[in-house]
């Protein structure tokens, strides 16, 4: 006899696994933002723009059943625009001259 599916024995743990992606990306903000606010804005910005690296690659790598609320449109626009925006974040953090 086999047993059913997660999404069937427990819906909501199943929601929640399919939604760790998402959480770890914004556990990384989280931290990037932290780091701001406690004045290292250069580190924080860094951690900020290769966490949407990271969720690029999360969102290219991963398949839809499992990215969760990452799939906003379709893969490629989600990627061009989580990695373009992670690439420029980073290269203007560190490209600013600063003490």
């Amino acid at each position: 006899m086999t047993r059913p599916p997660l999404y069937v024995r427990r819906p909501f743990l199943a929601g929640l696994v399919r939604q760790l992606p998402l959480l770890a990306v914004l556990v990384a903000v989280g931290t990037g933002l932290l780091l701001v606010t406690v004045e290292h804005w250069r580190l924080g910005l860094v951690v900020v723009g290769l966490s949407l690296v990271g969720a690029a690659l999360l969102r290219l790598l991963l398949p839809v059943r499992r990215v969760g609320f990452l799939a906003v449109r379709s893969r490629a626009v989600d990627v061009v625009l989580l990695s373009g925006a992670g690439l420029v974040l980073t290269a203007v953090a560190l490209a600013i001259p600063g003490a």
